[in-house]
């Protein structure tokens, strides 16, 4: 196991896979992001203004790096169907070298 370097796994909810897939084609393609997983069946439960929510979403689980997420979240919000998209950034720890070095080589622009 490597560290992790400044890579991150952001979580970002789209309202569909359509939405979903658009972002995350815009995002890898424009080098922000060397993988984004498309993961639907996802239900929300969440306060917005002034009452409790219910709804289905999908999860894009977003590779990217630390140095490239200032352009990514703007790039989310300019895609964004949402008013307020949710972007959280994780730390990774530690994972795969080979993985992690794929990672920085596809994220290349920072």
């Amino acid at each position: 196991m490597a560290e992790g370097r400044g890579a991150l796994v952001l979580l970002v909810t789209a309202p569909d896979r359509a939405s979903a897939r658009r972002l995350a084609l815009a995002l890898v393609g424009e080098r922000l992001a060397a993988c984004a997983n498309v993961v639907p069946g996802l239900r929300s439960i969440y306060r917005w203004k002034g009452e409790v929510r219910d709804d289905a979403e999908v999860l894009l689980l977003i590779k990217s790096r630390r140095p490239l997420l200032p352009a990514l979240v703007a790039r989310v919000k300019a895609l964004h169907s949402y008013s307020i998209p949710e972007v959280l950034a994780l730390p990774v720890a530690a994972g795969n070298a080979p993985y992690l070095a794929w990672l920085r080589k596809e994220t290349g622009r920072a």
